[in-house]
């Protein structure tokens, strides 16, 4: 289920861009928030690890359907491998399910 407002998005008949500014901030602010949670699992709330270990498994789904979004959009797997430092083929072997 798509949970992100029509007007939110680009649609894919526009030319690719380069993504939005705030990019690295909002990653940054993302990856403060994980390290705080966990060191509250880490300063003993051990109920929290499963919570933690979800985050982990979320991130990943994340990365694939970005993945499969950009490579709709027309990004091949050697512009997605540099940007992850890795090769197109260990990026496709990952997220193309066997595609070329």
């Amino acid at each position: 289920m798509n949970t992100v407002k029509d007007g939110l998005t680009i649609p894919a008949q526009r030319t690719r861009t380069r993504g939005a500014v705030e990019n690295k901030e909002f990653a940054a602010f993302t990856r403060r928030i994980i390290r705080a949670h966990a060191r509250r699992v880490a300063a003993g709330d051990v109920e929290a690890l499963s919570d933690l270990t979800a985050l982990s498994a979320a991130v990943d789904q994340a990365i694939t359907d970005a993945v499969i979004g950009l490579r709709a959009f027309g990004y091949s797997w050697t512009e997605i491998g540099d940007r992850l430092g890795i090769s197109k083929q260990a990026a496709q072997q990952r997220w193309g399910g066997g595609q070329r």
